[in-house]
Parts: C-alpha cells; structure tokens; sequence
C-alpha cells in the first residue's frame, strides 16, 4: 500500500523520530488521499500523524533486534 515508506527497523541502528515522522506523514497521505488537509481536516491530520509516528517507535523500541 504505501511503497514510499521506507523499512524503518534497521540491525545497526535505530529509526531517528525525524523517520517515523516522515513514515506516520505518508501513511496518513496514502489513507486519507490528501497531500495536504484542509483547514477543517488539518487537526484530526496532524493528530493521526503524530499519533502514528509514536506509536511506530514505540512498536520499533520492542522489537527484538
């Protein structure tokens, strides 16, 4: 679904926050369909995106290496 997303988990080293910010951005652009939201949609966008930039380094901090 989202090719652009590259594989974060990485044996030599850990995905930065800067990574799974820019992976949460694209996922919630390839769900939503939206490149940029608009004004109404900008909060619940910027909150899936947050939301799901720290959950992935959550689930990437857990994983075993």
């Amino acid at each position: 679904m989202c090719r652009n997303i590259k594989r974060l988990r990485q044996p030599e080293r850990q995905a930065t926050d800067e990574e799974c910010q820019a992976a949460a951005l694209q996922f919630v652009r390839k769900v939503t369909g939206y490149q940029k939201p608009s004004k109404v949609n900008e909060a619940a966008f910027h909150t899936a995106v947050a939301d799901i930039a720290a959950i992935t380094k959550n689930l990437l901090d857990a994983v075993q290496k």
